[in-house]
């Protein structure tokens, strides 16, 4: 299965354990926010913290896990072709785009789009956490200030993740400025079922 997902806009799949989900920026320069649960149970969720502390790294590339809020592995990243990803900055929303920019039209924001996806499957928009930002060009300087710049990637980069348990995964094209270079773009997306038993 493979789909696109439009500028600005979310959706919500569900992965069994062993799926390959490929995320892919079909034009460069865009970002997508993934959020997972734990399929029944959104009390699981996914965790930047628990991933820092368990893989010991900002760098979350082609072998890192992404761990859940109770300890369990959600998803591994199998292959990467980007030159990086964000976990630490929240989904950008409407208190963003009042704080960031105050000059443009206001957007509900990945925060909303990802509150909407995920909303029949029993998340509420309170317990939306970190997302991991795919794509997304955060730097930090010695001093410790953070900064947005536009992704480094170009048309066709990818990340394939192998889902660890059964999840529904939200997914979006995230909406603000600075996140995507001041542009906003598709997000393609791919499925495939694995036959390795688990």
């Amino acid at each position: 299965m493979s789909a696109r997902i439009p500028p600005r806009s979310g959706i919500a799949v569900r992965l069994a354990r062993g799926d390959i989900l490929t995320v892919i920026d079909p034009e460069g320069g865009q970002v997508s926010d993934m959020l997972a649960i734990a399929d029944g149970d959104p009390g699981e969720i996914l965790s930047n913290g628990r991933t820092f502390d368990y893989e010991e790294t900002l760098r979350l590339t082609t072998g890192a896990r992404l761990w859940s809020n109770r300890s369990r592995v959600m998803l591994t990243i199998m292959e990467d072709t980007a030159p990086q990803h964000d976990f630490l900055l929240t989904p950008c929303s409407q208190g963003t785009f009042r704080h960031f920019y105050p000059d443009k039209p206001m957007h509900h924001g990945c925060f909303g789009n990802l509150a909407d996806a995920l909303a029949p499957y029993g998340l509420e928009a309170d317990a939306i956490p970190t997302a991991f930002n795919i794509f997304m060009n955060v730097t930090i300087a010695p001093d410790g200030r953070i900064a947005v710049l536009p992704p480094g990637t170009k048309p066709g980069d990818f990340v394939r993740f192998r889902a660890e348990m059964d999840l529904v995964v939200g997914l979006t094209a995230c909406s603000a400025y600075a996140s995507n270079g001041g542009s906003f773009k598709p997000i393609d997306y791919e499925i495939a079922a694995t036959t390795t038993a688990y």
